[in-house]
C-alpha cells in the first residue's frame, strides 16, 4: 500500500503535459495573447496617437519575432507537438489578419490588399488540408520572403513616420502582395502536382 502523499510536494505530470509545456508552445501561447493586445493599441491609438502606434508596432513586432522563433525552436530542440502545428498557423493567421483588417478600417490599405492576402492565406490553409492524406507541402523560400515582406509593411504602416517616409509602406505592402499571389499560385500548383503524384 502507497504511503500517504507528501504535503506540498507537486504532482507529476503525465508525458502528454510534459510534451505540451515546451518552449515553442510558449512562445506560440505569447503570440496568441498579444493579438488582442495589438488590437486595442491601434483602437486605441485611433491610428492617430504617435505613442500608442509605436506600442502597437512593437506588440506586432514582438509576436512576428514569435513566428520566426517558435517552429525553429521546435525543430532544434525535438519539441514538435500536435498542439504547436495546428496552433501555429492560427496564430500566424489571428495576428497578420487583425493587422491587415485593423490598417483597413483606419483607411490605411485599400480593403482589395486585405481581402488578396487573407483569401491567398486560407486558401493555402484549405489546400494543405487537402492534400495532407498525401504529404506535406513544407513552407518555399517564397512563402518565407512573403511573411518577411507582409510584417515589414505592416510595422512600416504601424509606426508613425513623417511625409517622405511613410510613402515606402505602400510599396512594401505592393511587393508584399505581388510575392503573396504569386506563392499563392506556386502553392496550387505543387497541391496538384502532390495528389497526381499520390495517385499515380
Amino acid at each position: 500500500m502507497n504511503g500517504p502523499a507528501v504535503m506540498g510536494a507537486s504532482p507529476t505530470r503525465s508525458p502528454a503535459s510534459r510534451r505540451l509545456a515546451t518552449a515553442a508552445n510558449a512562445l506560440t501561447l505569447l503570440r496568441i495573447v498579444l493579438v488582442p493586445v495589438f488590437a486595442v493599441l491601434v483602437v486605441t491609438s485611433g491610428m492617430a496617437s504617435p505613442g500608442l502606434r509605436i506600442g502597437a508596432a512593437l506588440a506586432f513586432g514582438i509576436a512576428s519575432l514569435t513566428d520566426f522563433a517558435d517552429g525553429r525552436l521546435a525543430r532544434a530542440m525535438n519539441q514538435v507537438t500536435a498542439f504547436g502545428q495546428v496552433a501555429d498557423p492560427i496564430a500566424d493567421k489571428a495576428l497578420t489578419g487583425t493587422a491587415l483588417v485593423l490598417l483597413s478600417i483606419y483607411d490605411r490599405l485599400p480593403w482589395w490588399v486585405t481581402i488578396v492576402i487573407m483569401v491567398r492565406e486560407v486558401g493555402v490553409t484549405l489546400l494543405r488540408l487537402w492534400v495532407i492524406r498525401h504529404g506535406v507541402i513544407p513552407a518555399s523560400r517564397g512563402g518565407k520572403l512573403k511573411t518577411a515582406l507582409l510584417v515589414a509593411a505592416i510595422t512600416w504602416y504601424l509606426l508613425p513616420f513623417p511625409t517622405p517616409l511613410a510613402a515606402v509602406g505602400p510599396w512594401l505592402m505592393g511587393l508584399a502582395t505581388a510575392v503573396t499571389v504569386i506563392t499563392g499560385v506556386d502553392y496550387v500548383a505543387r497541391a496538384v502536382r502532390l495528389r497526381a503524384a499520390a495517385r499515380g
